[in-house]
């Protein structure tokens, strides 16, 4: 294979753009890996006008995809977690160009996952977990018990995740198999969902009383980068939060969240008068003695 996509590659590793040519090739017959192709080339270049370009060959009855992703849309991806197997790519991939050791010093921030990456993708999850279960819940007090058992599914997928960063590492495409072995209270939760023979009702309702306390136990962890950003000043208005440069990847969830942990008294809410009579806005601030760097 390697032989049949050197012209495509070499053309692309003569660029003075381009840092990096990664072939990852299919590993089973049917791979979500590689979306089923014999094999995929990542090519990732400096800039361009586009984050992502794909091209798709065939040759030989064999078939082959070509992806041009920028350095920055890389790192937002392993900042994100919002492909997965990109890091599978560059951890496992057969490397067929690496200017100045892009890839290895690559490989050797993935391999140390510094804390403050660690912090950013714990609270990323920890808002998602939050809003999973809080539609959930909702969909279960309105016996909508499928829709629910959707919602708590991804919560426990959101919550192993977080399991598996504050262990220091990425999770994976498969990311049960590291829980299993990480966690295993999470993972039996998640098992009994699945294949217990309680009625969903039953198993929902058992579920939810669980997961209410281990969410409500990851809070510390969850919150510590919001917190973070809180003690900056004394009082934020949500328009404030939402436009704070570290927590611009929290747009979707940071209301919920917000709720979720002045609920649970992490927060303190106060009012801040408004033009309007009897209407103000409300103001949140950083509770001490919650302490964010743990």
């Amino acid at each position: 294979m390697e032989n049949l996509l050197r012209p495509i590659y070499q053309e692309r590793a003569s660029h003075p753009n381009t840092l990096a040519v990664i072939m990852i090739e299919r590993r089973n017959k049917t791979s979500s890996l590689t979306d089923n192709f014999d094999a995929a080339l990542l090519v990732i270049v400096k800039d361009a006008d586009e984050p992502v370009f794909i091209k798709h060959y065939e040759f030989d009855h064999q078939t082959a995809s070509l992806h041009v992703v920028t350095d920055s849309q890389i790192q937002e991806w392993i900042l994100l977690g919002t492909n997965r197997r990109i890091i599978d790519w560059i951890v496992n991939g057969r490397v067929l160009f690496d200017r100045n050791e892009y890839v290895a010093e690559l490989i050797d921030r993935l391999n140390t996952f510094p804390f403050a990456e660690r912090k950013l993708k714990i609270g990323l999850e920890y808002g998602k977990l939050i809003r999973r279960y809080v539609e959930g819940k909702a969909f279960f007090e309105a016996n909508q018990f499928l829709d629910a058992y959707n919602a708590v599914v991804h919560a426990l997928h959101h919550l192993a995740r977080i399991e598996v960063i504050d262990r220091g590492f990425h999770p994976e495409t498969t990311v049960w198999s590291q829980v299993r072995q990480m966690e295993p209270q999470v993972y039996k939760l998640y098992s009994e969902l699945i294949e217990s023979h309680e009625s969903l009702e039953k198993r929902l309702e058992l579920l939810f009383l669980a997961n209410d306390f281990l969410i409500h136990s990851k809070a510390e962890i969850g919150s510590a980068h919001l917190f973070e950003v809180m003690k900056e000043k004394d009082i934020w208005q949500f328009g404030e939060l939402l436009q704070h440069h570290d927590l611009k990847h929290f747009t979707q969830d940071l209301g919920v969240m917000l709720d979720y942990l002045t609920d649970k008294g992490l927060i303190n809410v106060c009012q801040i008068e408004t033009k309007g009579q009897a209407v103000y806005h409300r103001g949140y601030s950083f509770k001490k003695g919650v302490d964010s760097d743990s």
